[in-house]
């Protein structure tokens, strides 16, 4: 029977011949099969995944050195491209489409000799919360099927937390890596903004989007981030960065597997988030517990105050729904999109009945939010003056980090809550984020890691994030509470 720990684990195993690729993709292509009732998956690439197995299988046995991600079965979110393969942003409006290339970040994961094995299930254009938005209906949580996984990566979440692949990547926008890893009892990474290229990634709010990482062990993320960090040609906001090497390995990986358990930390946390009224009682007694434990243990813990966290939300929503007004734009059907058939001959009834049978509900709120705060009369009122408290979250979190390694936060008010819950109250679903869009409004990194349970019976997590670039700490603050948990 095949089982995976790790990529190390799986590798080692190969190289001494106690299984293959082949048997690898199979196991997992049986496990999609037998968990279809989750809806994880837009498509799966069985045959394809097969033959590349095969191939991979080939070259190891002529003796060929392994790649880094040598037969490593990998999802991705069904808003990254890869050529020749249909991206559908989970959307009636992009309906059998097939992408015409392959994202950077994508591309990297397969020079490494990585298996695409499928897309993954998401909210529409990567707006939601619980992945209810989607035109091929709702992700299940598999620890509880009446249960969200959250979103808008619900199904990439999903997909690592029933076993259906070894990894995979999803994207955050707001969130929509690191609540859903809360909900379903995995890992998520939201790196710094521009540190995985954004080109091939069907674009959202472009100043917020960033591809992240599913896993269930630091080391592995670590090494989906080594692999696919670094500058773009395509993507001018990639960072302009030396490539990452860390000591003598060259290698975060084998850095992060050699963490110094003795190093100690200073960290904060925001009064105004722990005793915030949205948040669960237990959530925020687990957390208060790990504060007096990392305490006990020597690392500096500190309660500060952040008085402008009720103002990420509104900031959050109305700049973001503001570029995806824009961006979305280009889908009217006929540079891009859903085309109806029904016979119109005014242009502008055209391009309305184009993009109301295109666009799902959600997908039409936002894009009306976000022509209304950029339209005459109501840009400076709303658009100029959450800028304004962007900026202002920059300066307090450069701030804060000048004294501080990390800033600890619940991940989410609550745990998973159940399907069909909120979908009434949109503004209950977008308050829901008030923990998560903090790091995609100041461009800092952010990763949930599963540490409690709650007495409901589900998990929840705790969210770390660190200054911008600094991922390796991020990590080995993440190693160092999962072991110490264990």
């Amino acid at each position: 029977m095949f089982i995976f720990r790790d990529i190390h684990h799986y590798q080692h195993e190969l190289t001494a011949n106690n299984t293959t690729c082949v048997d690898a993709v199979q196991h997992y292509l049986q496990q999609i099969d037998a968990h279809k009732k989750l809806n994880a998956f837009t498509e799966v690439f069985a045959a394809e995944a097969l033959q590349q197995a095969a191939m991979l299988d080939e070259k190891r046995k002529a003796g060929e050195p392994l790649k880094r991600l040598h037969g490593v079965v990998i999802a991705i979110k069904d808003v990254l491209c890869y050529k020749d393969h249909t991206v559908t942003a989970s959307s009636n409006m992009l309906k059998g489409f097939k992408s015409l290339y392959t994202a950077t970040a994508v591309q990297c994961l397969l020079d490494e000799d990585a298996i695409i094995i499928g897309n993954c299930n998401c909210d529409e254009f990567a707006m939601g919360s619980s992945n209810e938005n989607s035109a091929y209906g709702n992700v299940l949580n598999a620890l509880d099927n009446t249960k969200v996984p959250g979103g808008s990566s619900g199904g990439s979440a999903v997909a690592v937390q029933a076993g259906l692949c070894m990894a995979s990547l999803g994207s955050d926008t707001g969130g929509s890596v690191r609540q859903p890893a809360d909900f379903c009892g995995i890992i998520g990474l939201k790196p710094t903004y521009g540190r995985i290229s954004r080109y091939g990634l069907i674009a959202y709010a472009s100043s917020f989007d960033q591809v992240g990482i599913f896993g269930n062990n630091v080391a592995d993320i670590a090494l989906l981030l080594e692999i696919m960090s670094g500058e773009d040609d395509y993507d001018s906001t990639a960072l302009q960065l030396l490539p990452i090497a860390i000591g003598s390995s060259g290698q975060w990986t084998e850095t992060i597997q050699k963490n110094d358990a003795s190093k100690k930390y200073r960290i904060a946390y925001f009064k105004e988030a722990l005793h915030h009224p949205s948040l669960d009682k237990e959530i925020k007694e687990n957390i208060l517990n790990l504060v007096e434990s990392l305490r006990s243990n020597g690392h500096t813990v500190t309660e500060i105050d952040f008085d402008l966290l009720d103002y990420v939300v509104p900031a959050y929503y109305v700049l973001t729904t503001a570029e995806a007004s824009s961006n979305l734009s280009r889908y009217d059907g006929i540079r891009y999109g859903h085309q109806t058939k029904d016979n119109i001959k005014d242009l502008t009834e055209f391009y309305k009945q184009n993009r109301t049978e295109g666009f799902g509900k959600e997908v039409q709120r936002r894009i009306m939010l976000g022509t209304f705060v950029l339209s005459s009369g109501y840009y400076d009122a709303y658009f100029s003056k959450a800028q304004q408290v962007r900026r202002l979250l920059i300066n307090q979190t450069d701030a804060i980090f000048a004294d501080y390694e990390a800033v600890i936060m619940p991940t989410s008010p609550t745990t998973a809550f159940e399907i069909g819950h909120k979908n009434s109250d949109p503004v209950a679903m977008y308050l829901a984020d008030i923990f998560t869009v903090f790091a995609n409004l100041t461009g800092i990194p952010g990763i949930s890691v599963p540490l409690f349970k709650h007495s409901n019976g589900m998990p929840f997590g705790l969210q770390i994030m660190t200054k911008k670039t600094d991922e390796l700490t991020l990590l080995q603050l993440a190693d160092y509470l999962i072991k110490q948990q264990s």
